[in-house]
């Protein structure tokens, strides 16, 4: 599993663990039933805190991406459908607040904006 962490980052870092993994979790990089690194192997991997990884890890399982089995370990939750249904409407949800504060910025109006998503989309009407 690949993880990537600032310390620069104003994102904490437990946060970053945690969405490092539902990004791999989403675009199939880690795939349903697949066994995830102990919290303490992950934390010596990746030289952070026992205490971070073991707070993504609970974060992670109390949104429903992973499950711990006793004795067993850490492996990725089946995949929900509406859980990643919804990951994904917050994400565009996020691009589209951009996109609305840069027309209220420049002063283009809703219409132009609406305009350009049904030209991408392929619709003329």
């Amino acid at each position: 599993m690949k993880m990537i962490i600032s310390n620069s980052s104003s994102i904490p870092i437990y946060e970053q663990i945690k969405n490092s993994i539902i990004e791999q979790i989403m675009n199939g990089e880690l795939l349903e039933d697949e066994a995830l690194p102990s919290i303490r192997t992950l934390a010596h991997d990746i030289k952070i805190s026992i205490m971070t990884i073991k707070k993504a890890y609970d974060e992670l399982e109390s949104e429903g991406y992973i499950v711990s089995r006793q004795g067993k370990g850490t492996f990725v939750a089946p995949k929900n459908t509406e859980l990643a249904r919804e990951s994904a409407r917050k994400e565009i949800e996020e691009y589209v607040s951009k996109i609305v504060d840069l027309a209220i910025k420049y002063e283009v109006e809703k219409d132009e904006i609406i305009d350009v998503l049904n030209i991408l989309y392929g619709r003329d009407d």
